[in-house]
């Protein structure tokens, strides 16, 4: 018995400890004004530019917005399914902890004469500071919301404070009249901003946003060209044309032999007199040439 009582609570510490590394890593620092504070913890991924362009990344967010740039919220909201599934993975939790809970302070006995006192306090902590705790230092994500990809935010995609938080999370025993959170399904669908009665009462909404920030690594920078590509002048080739000979060279496998013989040699004789530095003594094919023009062009792009 004492083992199972272990491994449940290892189980729901690990789940917590999981969403925690999770949710908080990557605040951003810096950024005094409102709008660079509306960035962090997460929050840039419900903001754009005011020419609706997206951020890259949390610190690209805080520094337009420390620079007094305009902030246009766009949260896309999460509905009644993605948010009980978040709520069944959270109740699932919180069982576990108040089963270990309660085996520890009354089974066991752990405390003496204050254990009832410990159990109505581990009691509260589960069922209310846990939600609040992660709303308010996990970016708005309790391991619930973290894994289905929600978080909670204030209606202006700000980061919830301790203060809205608290009024959510009290009200959820009203949105659960009379049963099965009657009242709260009601008004997530009769509001425009699916909220329950929590959220409006703590000016807060559920938004959907991604689980991961996607990092997208840099081009290489080309290789460097030979002295006898450096010595090319393409100045004199414009991008329409560089456009032109980059889709011969991608399709030209598609193309009949006589066909692609005469396109790039029609092209190469249109365009070697608009190239200097070209070696007298070397005559290339139509093909070699164009490939080594759109080298020397992507290099000096």
């Amino acid at each position: 018995m004492r083992r199972f009582v272990v491994a449940i609570g290892v189980v729901a510490l690990a789940l917590t400890a999981f969403a925690v590394s999770g949710g908080t890593a990557g605040a951003a620092k810096g950024g005094n004004s409102a709008n660079a504070h509306a960035c962090q913890k997460d929050g840039w991924q419900s903001w754009v530019r005011a020419d609706q362009t997206p951020f890259a990344n949390q610190d690209e967010c805080v520094s337009y917005g420390a620079q007094g740039g305009t902030l246009t919220v766009t949260v896309p909201l999460a509905g009644v399914g993605s948010r009980f599934v978040a709520a069944g993975i959270d109740a699932t939790i919180q069982i576990l902890l108040l089963v270990s809970a309660i085996v520890v302070f009354q089974v066991y006995g752990v405390g003496g004469g204050a254990s009832g006192g410990l159990l109505a306090i581990a009691i509260f902590c589960i069922f209310m500071v846990y939600d609040v705790s992660f709303e308010v230092l996990a970016g708005g994500r309790t391991p619930g919301k973290r894994w289905t990809g929600l978080r909670v935010v204030r209606t202006g995609g700000q980061p919830v404070g301790f203060v809205a938080s608290a009024i959510r999370n009290v009200l959820r025993l009203v949105d659960f009249l009379p049963t099965f959170y009657l009242v709260g399904i009601v008004s997530i669908l009769v509001t425009r901003r699916n909220q329950r009665l929590g959220d409006l009462a703590g000016d807060t909404i559920v938004a959907r946003a991604p689980r991961r920030t996607v990092r997208v690594a840099p081009s290489p920078p080309p290789a460097a060209l030979p002295p006898t590509l450096a010595a090319w002048d393409v100045s004199g080739v414009t991008a329409a044309e560089l456009a032109a000979v980059r889709s011969f060279l991608e399709r030209r496998d598609s193309l009949e032999w006589g066909a692609r013989e005469q396109l790039a040699r029609t092209m190469a004789d249109g365009l070697r007199p608009r190239v200097g530095g070209l070696p007298d003594d070397e005559r290339l094919g139509d093909e070699a040439f164009l490939e080594r023009l759109a080298r020397v062009k992507a290099a000096r792009a």
